[in-house]
């Protein structure tokens, strides 16, 4: 097969902060406004995720239409794992972040053990996969665990928590393109970094104005960032701009 995954572009890292965005506020709205409650959401979410999933590792290259759809859908999940470990069972945020960091290091360690490599140029075979879309899973959730436990356990605020994940990114640039930082060590890191990011943003325009939001609710912010994704997707899949041209036995060398 083909790589499975796009090509990092500035298109790859936007779409990311616009897909973890939507994953905080669409779980938001599905669980409060629609009144479905955290564990029915996490049902029917997790099976739209699973039927996604099922496509995606059915294809045999990269297709955005669906790799954008799965990692929408994962981040809602991820969001959601986390929230019903908080809400419904009373895990202190603190705790939960340490739980999906141990998790997500596991995750790298078995896939490296296994593949002896985390790059994302190499997600040729099955089992790679599967250890990207895992590792992704985890990121979300631990993404959400630390974003909330900034923003609310330690009262730095929805605005605050923006500058704070956004200048953690900056740092992680610079030392990447500055200081020759391993590229694969940088992508996840600041892909890691995106979760908290995107689910602040949503948070500061979704939340009401009294809460240190912009009170813009999840429904108008979830419209606003599904529609940028959508338009997005598509101008990829005509000019196919995060297409990797590598050859398969390339890519796994």
């Amino acid at each position: 097969m083909l790589n499975k995954v796009p090509e990092v572009t500035i298109f790859f890292w936007i779409i990311k902060v616009l897909c973890t965005t939507v994953g905080e506020t669409a779980a938001d709205f599905l669980n409060d406004n629609l009144g479905l409650g955290l564990t029915l959401t996490t049902f029917i979410v997790g099976a739209l995720l699973i039927v996604t999933l099922f496509f995606q590792f059915r294809s045999r290259q990269y297709v955005p239409g669906i790799y954008w759809l799965t990692v929408v859908l994962i981040s809602v999940v991820g969001t959601l794992i986390t929230d019903n470990l908080v809400d419904n069972f009373g895990v202190a945020l603190r705790t939960t972040t340490i739980l999906f960091s141990i998790a997500l290091l596991a995750t790298f360690a078995a896939w490296y053990r296994s593949e002896g490599t985390l790059s994302v140029h190499t997600i040729v075979t099955t089992k790679r996969e599967a250890f990207y879309w895992l590792a992704i899973l985890f990121t979300f959730a631990l993404g959400t665990a630390a974003g909330d436990y900034v923003a609310e356990a330690l009262n730095l605020g929805y605005l605050k928590s923006l500058v704070l994940f956004s200048a953690a990114i900056a740092v992680v640039a610079i030392a990447h393109y500055r200081f020759n930082m391993n590229a694969v060590l940088s992508f996840w890191l600041a892909y890691i970094l995106t979760r908290p990011l995107g689910a602040s943003i949503g948070d500061y325009l979704s939340q009401p104005k009294e809460d240190g939001g912009l009170g813009l609710g999840t429904t108008v912010t979830s419209l606003i960032f599904l529609t940028a994704i959508l338009v997005l997707v598509i101008y990829l899949s005509v000019t196919k701009r995060d297409v990797i041209e590598l050859e398969p036995e390339a890519a796994a060398a």
